[in-house]
């Protein structure tokens, strides 16, 4: 009796994919490292908008840079770029400790820090979505990145005992030998084949003109703003409070969003982008809400789960809607272009949300990002009815 023949399920975990895991892993575990670095500045006598300002410098320059970033990509490969942002990743970690003013030496640091990681997370972002196999492109997505999520708790955590322990000084010594630690693992990524019969790339304006793209711009750009209110004023929000810790928030955050990618990371590719994303930004607009009456420890928890929640499918569908809607030739311009979303929406979001949260408080602050995640569900959904 002869059987009808299964097909496999294409495999995620290749040689490749864990490489680049890895590599993102440790690049990670240096950068998140420095959720705590408005402490720093605050012990050097910074304002919430003189942190914001700060912080802004770092993702100016990565968005000047993103055009320059996203063509390398495409016409010469992802390599050259991930290994050029380890260098400036681990020049930048190695030179905080010299900075002991909020002045212009900082800011330096913090537009060279800014370019190191806008090349690092686009071209690692592009290595991976060009391994993983089409018809799991979400669940691969959200797999890979696991290496980004788990850090922020891990560094979080880290950061906190160390500062127990020692000094910032101590911290950014650290912080510099995971960069270094991913920089090496980058010596060994492969470039990924390039589709023989792709149309010829066209850059990164016309990719940010693909009508298919715009509701993905503008859905991104809400969602990118609104992260600005908890990776720039968690710690400044804590020590304020005197409640929780960074370690315990995105230890909740990060914890949450993993397990959901490991067991239900395929539900997007299954029952579509689309019904997962909406539900997961309400999802994140509870947990921010959350942080702004949070008044335990308890509750500081609570609302990282819910918050990682979110974001745990938010940032892959996302990344997933750019990979399927972009011309393959110029996936390395549209990812470029994503990431840029971020740096845009943390150097807008940080003094905005620092201004805000000077004026009336950071219950106020948190409560704006959680309506302007709202307000990016409905844009996109308007943006992309009848898709």
């Amino acid at each position: 009796m002869s059987t009808a023949p299964t097909t496999a399920e294409p495999r995620l975990l290749t040689r490749a994919f864990v490489l680049v895991s890895m590599a993102h892993f440790l690049h990670a575990m240096s950068i998140d490292l420095y959720l705590h670095l408005p402490g720093y500045l605050a012990s050097l006598g910074a304002s919430e908008v003189s942190i914001g300002l700060v912080f802004g410098a770092g993702f100016a320059s990565a968005i000047a840079a993103r055009p320059i970033m996203g063509r390398i990509m495409d016409r010469r490969g992802r390599r050259p770029v991930v290994i050029g942002g380890g260098l400036l990743t681990v020049s930048a970690s190695a030179l905080y400790p010299l900075v002991h003013d909020v002045g212009l030496s900082m800011v330096a640091v913090r537009l060279l820090h800014g370019i190191g990681m806008a090349m690092l997370f686009a071209a690692l972002f592009a290595i991976a979505a060009d391994i993983v196999p089409a018809s799991r492109r979400i669940q691969g997505i959200a797999l890979f990145g696991i290496s980004g999520m788990l850090p922020m708790g891990l560094s979080g955590l880290l950061g906190d005992r160390i500062l127990q322990l020692g000094t910032y000084a101590q911290l950014f010594l650290v912080a510099t030998g995971f960069a270094a630690g991913g920089l090496v693992l980058s010596l060994w990524l492969t470039e990924p084949p390039k589709d023989p019969s792709a149309e010829p790339p066209r850059g990164i304006w016309a990719a940010a003109r693909e009508p298919a793209l715009l509701p993905v711009w503008l859905g991104g750009l809400a969602f990118a703003t609104s992260l600005a209110a908890q990776f720039t004023f968690m710690k400044t929000f804590v020590l304020e409070r005197g409640v929780g810790s960074v370690g315990l928030f995105f230890a909740s955050y990060s914890i949450a969003a993993v397990l959901l990618r490991l067991t239900l990371g395929g539900l997007p590719d299954r029952v579509g982008a689309k019904r997962v994303l909406i539900p997961s930004m309400l999802c994140l607009a509870v947990g921010l809400g959350l942080v702004a009456r949070a008044s335990t420890g308890f509750e500081i928890g609570v609302a990282g789960v819910f918050a990682g929640l979110g974001h745990g499918f938010v940032f892959p569908i996302l990344v997933g809607l750019v990979v399927v809607r972009s011309r393959s030739s110029e996936r390395g311009a549209a990812l470029a272009l994503f990431t840029a979303l971020f740096d845009a929406g943390m150097m807008v979001g940080g003094p905005v949300f620092g201004a805000v949260a000077h004026a009336a408080g950071y219950g106020a602050m948190f409560g704006s990002a959680a309506a302007l995640v709202v307000l990016g569900a409905a844009v996109f959904l308007y943006a992309d009815r009848g898709r």
